[in-house]
C-alpha cells in the first residue's frame, strides 16, 4: 500500500452497504483479496461492495470519460470482481461527494464502466439517478429452486439482470449461493436474480441474489430491470405510449421509486447514507491479504 493508514467511509443505499475508498489520484492499489477482505462482514469492515472514488482522468478506464465527468466510480463486488454499474452505489458515491465538498446540491455526472450516469442532489436529501436504458434481449433463462421453475426475463442496465415474477417471495429460499438456471450460455459471466410479487398497482416487492455478493438488501440497477419487466409484464412501453411510468419497488433495505420515460431513460430515485468514516491500517491490510 502506498501509505501507513488509508482513509475510509461506511455508508449505504436502502442497507446496500458499501466501504468507500477516497482516492483521488488513484494511488491506492486495491487488488481482488484486498477487497475482499475490507468487505469481509468480520474480519474486516464488512460491505456489499466497494466504491473507490477516483478522479476520471487519473484511471485508465475512465480517460476517455474525464472530459463529461470529473469523478468515476470504480466499483467493486464483495469478492473482488470488478462490476460494470451499481445503482444504489452511485447515490452513496453522490453523497459522497456532496459531504467532502467536492460536488454541490444539484446535477452531477458520474463516470462508471457501464458509461456516464447523470445525478441529481435534491434539498430533500434524495438522489435520482439517470441510469441509462434498459436493454430487453429476447434469450431469457429458466430459474430453478427447491421443485420449482420460473421463465426468467433477461434485462441488461449495463449488468446482467433476470427477473422471475413468482407468488412468494420465500420460494427464492435463502440466496445465499446462486440460484440454478439454465442455459448457463446466456449469461457467461454472471447474473443477477431478482424475484419479485406484485404488492399493488405499480407496485412490487424484490429480493435479488446479486453474482459476487450473495443476498443484498437493496440492488438499484436490480429495481429497475424490475420495473422494466413488470411495466412489459403490464402491457406498458413509455416509448410506445409517449407517458412516462411509475414503479414503487419495496426491497428488505427500503423503497426505490423508478420512472421509465418515453424516450426509453430510466430513473431511479432514494435515499443514501453516511454511517461512519475511519482510518484502514494497511500493515494489517497486507497482512491479511499476504
Amino acid at each position: 500500500m502506498s501509505t501507513s493508514q488509508i482513509a475510509f467511509l461506511k455508508g449505504h443505499g436502502t442497507e446496500n452497504d458499501f466501504v468507500i475508498v477516497p482516492d483521488p489520484d488513484n494511488a491506492v492499489d486495491l487488488s481482488a483479496s484486498a477487497v475482499a477482505r475490507l468487505c469481509d462482514r468480520r474480519a474486516g469492515i464488512g460491505g456489499d461492495g466497494l466504491l473507490h472514488v477516483v478522479r476520471s482522468a487519473a484511471h485508465p478506464e475512465a480517460r476517455a470519460m474525464a472530459g463529461e465527468a470529473e469523478w468515476f466510480m470504480d466499483y467493486r463486488n464483495a469478492d473482488g470482481s470488478i462490476a460494470e454499474m451499481c445503482g444504489n452505489g452511485v447515490r452513496v458515491f453522490a453523497h459522497y461527494l456532496q459531504r467532502a465538498g467536492l460536488v454541490e446540491e444539484g446535477d452531477l455526472a458520474v463516470a462508471t464502466r457501464g458509461g456516464v450516469k447523470k445525478v441529481h442532489i435534491a434539498k430533500s436529501g434524495d438522489i435520482t439517478v439517470s441510469m441509462g436504458r434498459a436493454l430487453l434481449p429476447e434469450n431469457g433463462v429458466t430459474v430453478s429452486l427447491d421443485g420449482r421453475s420460473w421463465d426468467a426475463r433477461n434485462v441488461n442496465m449495463g449488468n446482467p439482470h433476470a427477473v422471475a415474477f413468482v407468488d412468494d417471495l420465500a420460494h427464492a429460499g435463502d440466496l445465499l449461493s446462486v440460484p440454478p438456471f439454465s442455459p448457463a450460455a446466456v449469461y457467461p459471466d454472471g447474473v443477477n436474480i431478482e424475484f419479485v410479487v406484485d404488492r399493488g398497482p405499480r407496485h412490487v416487492a424484490m429480493r435479488v441474489h446479486e453474482r459476487g455478493s450473495g443476498e443484498t438488501r437493496s440492488c438499484g440497477t436490480g429495481a429497475c430491470a424490475v420495473a422494466v419487466a413488470t411495466a412489459r409484464r403490464d402491457g406498458v412501453d413509455p416509448t410506445e405510449t409517449g407517458t412516462p411510468v411509475t414503479y414503487t419497488v419495496d426491497l428488505p433495505g427500503g423503497t426505490l421509486v423508478i420512472t421509465e420515460r418515453p424516450d426509453g431513460e430510466i430513473e431511479m430515485t432514494g435515499a443514501a447514507v453516511i454511517v461512519a468514516e475511519g482510518l484502514i491500517d494497511s500493515d494489517w491490510l497486507e497482512t491479511a491479504i499476504g
